[in-house]
Protein backbone atom coordinates (compact mmCIF):
# COMPACT_ATOMS: atom_id res chain seq x y z
CA UNK A 1 0.00 0.00 0.00
CA UNK A 2 1.11 3.63 -0.60
CA UNK A 3 0.18 6.79 0.80
CA UNK A 4 -0.85 9.48 -1.23
CA UNK A 5 -0.66 13.66 -0.15
CA UNK A 6 -4.53 13.44 2.04
CA UNK A 7 -2.75 10.40 3.68
CA UNK A 8 -5.34 7.73 2.61
CA UNK A 9 -3.84 4.43 1.88
CA UNK A 10 -4.92 3.09 -0.74
CA UNK A 11 -4.30 -0.48 -3.19
CA UNK A 12 -1.91 -0.90 -5.70
CA UNK A 13 -3.75 -1.54 -8.92
CA UNK A 14 -2.72 -4.72 -10.58
CA UNK A 15 -1.94 -4.06 -14.85
CA UNK A 16 -4.63 -4.51 -16.85
CA UNK A 17 -5.03 -7.46 -18.65
CA UNK A 18 -3.97 -8.36 -21.72
CA UNK A 19 -7.16 -10.17 -22.79
CA UNK A 20 -9.30 -7.13 -21.25
CA UNK A 21 -7.30 -4.84 -24.30
CA UNK A 22 -8.44 -7.78 -27.05
CA UNK A 23 -11.85 -7.31 -25.71
CA UNK A 24 -12.18 -3.74 -26.70
CA UNK A 25 -15.94 -3.36 -25.40
CA UNK A 26 -16.13 -1.29 -21.72
CA UNK A 27 -17.68 -3.16 -18.90
CA UNK A 28 -19.97 -0.17 -19.01
CA UNK A 29 -21.21 -1.24 -22.40
CA UNK A 30 -21.82 -4.74 -21.88
CA UNK A 31 -23.77 -3.98 -19.13
CA UNK A 32 -25.55 -1.42 -20.96
CA UNK A 33 -26.18 -4.50 -23.86
CA UNK A 34 -27.57 -6.84 -20.83
CA UNK A 35 -29.88 -3.98 -19.37
CA UNK A 36 -31.42 -3.36 -22.44
CA UNK A 37 -34.16 -4.79 -24.96
CA UNK A 38 -32.89 -5.86 -28.55
CA UNK A 39 -35.78 -3.30 -29.34
CA UNK A 40 -34.00 -0.59 -27.72
CA UNK A 41 -35.89 -0.12 -24.43
CA UNK A 42 -34.88 -0.96 -20.64
CA UNK A 43 -35.19 -4.35 -19.82
CA UNK A 44 -36.65 -4.46 -16.81
CA UNK A 45 -38.24 -1.14 -15.87
CA UNK A 46 -37.66 0.61 -12.53
CA UNK A 47 -34.37 -1.26 -12.14
CA UNK A 48 -31.66 1.96 -11.05
CA UNK A 49 -29.78 1.51 -14.09
CA UNK A 50 -27.52 4.43 -13.69
CA UNK A 51 -26.71 2.94 -10.92
CA UNK A 52 -25.28 0.31 -12.39
CA UNK A 53 -23.25 2.20 -15.09
CA UNK A 54 -21.86 4.51 -12.73
CA UNK A 55 -20.71 1.80 -10.89
CA UNK A 56 -19.24 -0.13 -14.27
CA UNK A 57 -17.56 3.39 -15.47
CA UNK A 58 -15.88 3.37 -12.21
CA UNK A 59 -14.67 -0.36 -12.44
CA UNK A 60 -13.28 0.48 -15.83
CA UNK A 61 -11.51 3.54 -14.49
CA UNK A 62 -9.53 0.95 -11.79
CA UNK A 63 -8.60 -1.60 -14.98
CA UNK A 64 -7.49 1.89 -16.53
CA UNK A 65 -5.12 2.66 -13.40
CA UNK A 66 -6.98 6.07 -13.79
CA UNK A 67 -8.67 5.61 -10.27
CA UNK A 68 -8.16 3.51 -7.17
CA UNK A 69 -10.74 2.82 -3.93
CA UNK A 70 -8.85 3.49 -0.36
CA UNK A 71 -9.50 0.55 2.23
CA UNK A 72 -11.20 2.53 4.50
CA UNK A 73 -15.23 1.79 4.83
CA UNK A 74 -17.02 3.26 3.41
CA UNK A 75 -14.54 3.64 0.36
CA UNK A 76 -12.84 6.72 -1.18
CA UNK A 77 -12.38 7.37 -4.74
CA UNK A 78 -8.93 8.80 -5.41
CA UNK A 79 -7.79 9.61 -9.08
CA UNK A 80 -4.34 8.69 -9.38
CA UNK A 81 -3.84 9.72 -12.97
CA UNK A 82 -6.07 12.16 -15.38
CA UNK A 83 -4.22 11.52 -18.63
CA UNK A 84 -6.49 10.47 -21.38
CA UNK A 85 -7.61 6.86 -22.19
CA UNK A 86 -8.22 7.63 -25.51
CA UNK A 87 -11.89 6.26 -24.80
CA UNK A 88 -14.53 8.84 -25.11
CA UNK A 89 -16.55 7.14 -22.09
CA UNK A 90 -13.49 6.84 -19.80
CA UNK A 91 -12.23 10.39 -20.56
CA UNK A 92 -15.41 11.89 -20.06
CA UNK A 93 -16.37 10.05 -16.51
CA UNK A 94 -12.40 11.44 -15.99
CA UNK A 95 -13.41 14.90 -16.81
CA UNK A 96 -16.48 14.40 -14.01
CA UNK A 97 -14.14 13.06 -11.48
CA UNK A 98 -11.43 16.38 -11.54
CA UNK A 99 -13.49 17.89 -9.19
CA UNK A 100 -14.72 15.02 -7.17
CA UNK A 101 -11.72 13.55 -6.02
CA UNK A 102 -11.64 12.06 -2.64
CA UNK A 103 -14.44 11.01 -2.83
CA UNK A 104 -16.75 8.98 -1.06
CA UNK A 105 -17.98 5.65 -3.87
CA UNK A 106 -21.45 5.98 -2.23
CA UNK A 107 -22.18 9.37 -3.05
CA UNK A 108 -20.20 8.71 -6.81
CA UNK A 109 -22.41 5.74 -7.50
CA UNK A 110 -25.55 7.95 -6.93
CA UNK A 111 -24.30 10.77 -8.57
CA UNK A 112 -26.36 11.40 -11.47
CA UNK A 113 -23.62 13.82 -13.93
CA UNK A 114 -20.99 10.86 -13.69
CA UNK A 115 -23.63 8.56 -15.07
CA UNK A 116 -22.49 7.45 -18.54
CA UNK A 117 -25.36 6.74 -20.28
CA UNK A 118 -24.99 8.80 -22.98
CA UNK A 119 -21.63 8.93 -23.92
CA UNK A 120 -22.11 4.76 -23.57
CA UNK A 121 -24.99 4.89 -25.92
CA UNK A 122 -23.03 7.20 -28.43
CA UNK A 123 -19.61 4.80 -28.50
CA UNK A 124 -22.02 1.67 -29.32
CA UNK A 125 -23.52 3.77 -31.77
CA UNK A 126 -20.33 4.41 -33.24
CA UNK A 127 -19.31 1.09 -33.29
CA UNK A 128 -22.32 -0.42 -35.29
CA UNK A 129 -23.46 -2.24 -32.44
CA UNK A 130 -26.96 -0.05 -31.56
CA UNK A 131 -28.96 2.73 -33.80
CA UNK A 132 -30.86 5.62 -32.21
CA UNK A 133 -34.85 5.42 -32.30
CA UNK A 134 -38.03 7.08 -31.69
CA UNK A 135 -38.35 8.65 -28.25
CA UNK A 136 -40.10 6.79 -25.88
CA UNK A 137 -43.16 8.33 -23.61
CA UNK A 138 -45.16 9.84 -26.97
CA UNK A 139 -41.87 11.35 -28.22
CA UNK A 140 -41.02 13.46 -25.08
CA UNK A 141 -38.68 10.29 -23.32
CA UNK A 142 -35.39 8.81 -24.27
CA UNK A 143 -34.76 7.86 -27.83
CA UNK A 144 -34.95 3.90 -28.15
CA UNK A 145 -31.31 2.41 -28.99
CA UNK A 146 -32.41 -0.89 -31.05
CA UNK A 147 -29.68 -3.36 -31.26
CA UNK A 148 -28.34 -4.03 -35.01
CA UNK A 149 -25.22 -6.17 -34.32
CA UNK A 150 -26.48 -8.71 -32.04
CA UNK A 151 -22.66 -10.49 -31.35
CA UNK A 152 -21.33 -8.07 -28.70
CA UNK A 153 -23.61 -9.10 -26.28
CA UNK A 154 -23.58 -13.23 -27.19
CA UNK A 155 -20.43 -13.26 -26.29
CA UNK A 156 -20.79 -11.41 -23.28
CA UNK A 157 -23.81 -13.77 -22.24
CA UNK A 158 -21.79 -16.98 -23.44
CA UNK A 159 -18.90 -15.77 -21.43
CA UNK A 160 -20.96 -15.19 -18.03
CA UNK A 161 -23.08 -18.85 -19.10
CA UNK A 162 -19.62 -20.46 -18.62
CA UNK A 163 -18.59 -18.78 -15.86
CA UNK A 164 -22.11 -19.61 -13.52
CA UNK A 165 -21.31 -23.04 -14.95
CA UNK A 166 -18.42 -23.05 -13.65
CA UNK A 167 -16.16 -24.17 -17.05
CA UNK A 168 -14.10 -20.91 -17.00
CA UNK A 169 -12.49 -18.71 -14.75
CA UNK A 170 -14.37 -14.77 -14.12
CA UNK A 171 -12.41 -11.96 -15.52
CA UNK A 172 -13.07 -8.58 -14.27
CA UNK A 173 -15.48 -7.46 -16.32
CA UNK A 174 -17.27 -10.73 -15.88
CA UNK A 175 -16.91 -10.05 -11.60
CA UNK A 176 -18.06 -6.64 -12.27
CA UNK A 177 -21.14 -7.60 -14.57
CA UNK A 178 -22.34 -10.43 -12.16
CA UNK A 179 -22.33 -8.43 -9.04
CA UNK A 180 -23.87 -5.01 -10.56
CA UNK A 181 -27.00 -6.81 -11.64
CA UNK A 182 -27.12 -8.63 -8.15
CA UNK A 183 -26.93 -5.41 -6.62
CA UNK A 184 -29.36 -3.87 -8.72
CA UNK A 185 -31.25 -7.45 -8.05
CA UNK A 186 -31.94 -8.00 -11.71
CA UNK A 187 -29.60 -11.09 -12.19
CA UNK A 188 -32.33 -13.79 -12.21
CA UNK A 189 -34.30 -11.89 -14.21
CA UNK A 190 -31.34 -10.53 -17.11
CA UNK A 191 -29.84 -14.01 -16.62
CA UNK A 192 -32.42 -16.25 -17.19
CA UNK A 193 -30.80 -18.52 -19.94
CA UNK A 194 -27.39 -18.23 -18.55
CA UNK A 195 -27.99 -19.07 -15.00
CA UNK A 196 -29.31 -22.71 -16.21
CA UNK A 197 -32.29 -23.12 -14.51
CA UNK A 198 -31.05 -21.86 -10.84
CA UNK A 199 -32.97 -20.70 -8.50
CA UNK A 200 -33.08 -17.09 -6.75
CA UNK A 201 -30.88 -17.95 -3.74
CA UNK A 202 -28.84 -20.31 -5.56
CA UNK A 203 -28.04 -18.11 -8.31
CA UNK A 204 -27.11 -15.30 -5.56
CA UNK A 205 -24.81 -17.71 -3.81
CA UNK A 206 -22.65 -18.57 -7.25
CA UNK A 207 -22.68 -14.91 -7.95
CA UNK A 208 -20.78 -14.60 -4.51
CA UNK A 209 -18.56 -17.35 -4.57
CA UNK A 210 -17.38 -15.82 -8.18
CA UNK A 211 -16.60 -12.31 -6.89
CA UNK A 212 -15.52 -13.59 -3.76
CA UNK A 213 -12.84 -16.30 -5.47
CA UNK A 214 -12.31 -14.26 -8.53
CA UNK A 215 -8.51 -14.44 -10.47
CA UNK A 216 -8.17 -10.83 -10.83
CA UNK A 217 -6.17 -9.48 -8.33
CA UNK A 218 -6.82 -8.04 -4.86
CA UNK A 219 -7.35 -4.66 -5.63
CA UNK A 220 -9.79 -5.76 -8.57
CA UNK A 221 -11.86 -7.83 -6.10
CA UNK A 222 -12.00 -5.76 -3.25
CA UNK A 223 -13.13 -3.15 -6.11
CA UNK A 224 -15.62 -4.75 -7.51
CA UNK A 225 -17.03 -5.71 -3.81
CA UNK A 226 -16.85 -2.29 -2.60
CA UNK A 227 -19.13 -0.97 -5.93
CA UNK A 228 -21.55 -4.05 -5.43
CA UNK A 229 -21.94 -2.88 -1.20
CA UNK A 230 -22.14 0.87 -2.83
CA UNK A 231 -25.13 -0.50 -5.33
CA UNK A 232 -27.56 -2.39 -3.28
CA UNK A 233 -27.17 0.54 -0.28
CA UNK A 234 -27.98 3.20 -3.25
CA UNK A 235 -30.92 0.87 -5.13
CA UNK A 236 -32.23 0.30 -1.35
CA UNK A 237 -32.66 3.75 -1.26
CA UNK A 238 -35.48 4.38 -3.59
CA UNK A 239 -37.91 1.61 -2.25
CA UNK A 240 -37.32 3.20 1.08
CA UNK A 241 -37.92 6.55 -0.21
CA UNK A 242 -41.54 5.22 -1.92
CA UNK A 243 -42.34 3.09 0.67
CA UNK A 244 -42.34 6.05 3.42
CA UNK A 245 -43.80 8.55 1.42
CA UNK A 246 -47.02 6.60 0.88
Amino acid sequence: MRPLRHGRNVESVRKPNPSREERAMLIAEELYLLLTKDLGTQESPGTQRGYGLTAALIADLVLAERVVLTEEQPPHLIVVSSSPTGHPVLDAGLAQLAGRNGKRLDQLVTWSKLDPEETVVASLVKQGVLAYGDRTFFGMGKPRTPEQDPEPERRTRTRLTAVLAGTAAPTAADATLLSVLQGLGVARYILKAESNGMRGQELKTRIDAVVEHSPTGEAVDRAVQALNAAIMAAAAVIPAIAVGGA
